[in-house]
Parts: structure tokens; C-alpha cells; sequence
């Protein structure tokens, strides 16, 4: 699993100009999903984003966690972070998970993150044209990778 996260004061997702989810001050997170994932990679993902210190703290230090800001989550789906741009111009999509395989990865990394004790986490809509607005707070943006923190 790939996952862009950011930090973020306000994000949403509207689908054919409806607002589907939109969350305060928490994290914006993209997460694709590839063919070779699995629960394990998906747990550890989420242990490690629930714990991540990336919001200040009153000397301006990054030092507190989700929990710490009573922070939320908005977890977007987006295969296109598993593009494979090696060869070519187009990128090549098949490390990408397929559809049902994807969804129920997303929908326990989602659970994963509740169940880590984070108090709000929302969601797009799997496989939807969606428009996604987000205030980057910082800018702080990271990017995780399951296969790394596997390991």
C-alpha cells in the first residue's frame, strides 16, 4: 500500500457536485492499494500513521500525534498512486489492486485506524470521479510505503 498523507486544517470530497465527506484539522490521506498487499501491510500502515508525530506543539516542534490534536482523517482512494512510469509516457497500471480486492483492503485500513483509537475517519467514495479540496497545513505531506515498514 502507497499512501500520501498530509497534514491538513480542512479537507472534503464531493462526488458529482454533492459533498460526500469533509473533515477539520487531521490528515488528508491518498492510499492506493496494490495486487500484492495484504492485512498485515494494511495494519501496519495504519499503526504507523495513528502514532505519527507531525503536529506542533507549543514550541512549534513537530511532537503530537493525531490522538494529541483530536485530529481526523479523510482517506481517499487512488489507484494511481500505484503507476508504474518506468517505460514510456502512459503510465502502466497493473500493480494496482483490483476492484473488490482494493475496496476491502481500504475498508479495513479505514477500520484499522478507528480501532487505533482515532475519533473520526471518513472517507471517499471507492472508485468515484472525485474532486478533492484540502487547506495543506505546513505544507506537510509524506509519503508511506507498507512494503518498507514491513519489514
Amino acid at each position: 500500500m502507497k499512501a500520501v498523507l498530509q497534514r491538513v486544517s480542512k479537507a472534503s470530497v464531493t462526488v458529482e457536485s454533492e459533498l460526500v465527506s469533509s473533515i477539520n484539522k487531521g490528515f488528508l490521506i491518498l492510499l492506493g492499494v496494490e495486487a500484492s498487499d495484504n492485512e498485515a501491510e494494511a495494519l501496519a500502515l495504519a499503526k504507523k500513521i495513528s502514532g505519527l508525530r507531525i503536529f506542533t506543539d507549543e514550541n512549534d516542534k513537530m511532537n503530537l500525534s493525531l490522538a494529541d490534536v483530536k485530529g481526523e482523517v479523510l482517506v481517499v482512494s487512488n489507484f494511481t498512486l500505484c503507476a508504474d512510469c518506468k517505460k514510456g509516457r502512459r503510465p502502466n497500471f497493473e500493480n494496482a489492486a483490483r476492484g473488490e480486492e482494493a475496496d476491502n483492503l481500504y475498508e479495513f485500513f479505514c477500520k484499522t485506524l478507528q480501532d487505533l483509537g482515532v475519533q473520526k475517519v471518513l472517507k471517499g467514495v471507492f472508485g468515484a470521479d472525485m474532486k478533492v479540496k484540502l487547506l495543506n497545513d505546513g505544507p506537510v505531506t509524506i509519503i508511506l510505503d507498507s512494503k518498507v515498514l514491513s519489514k
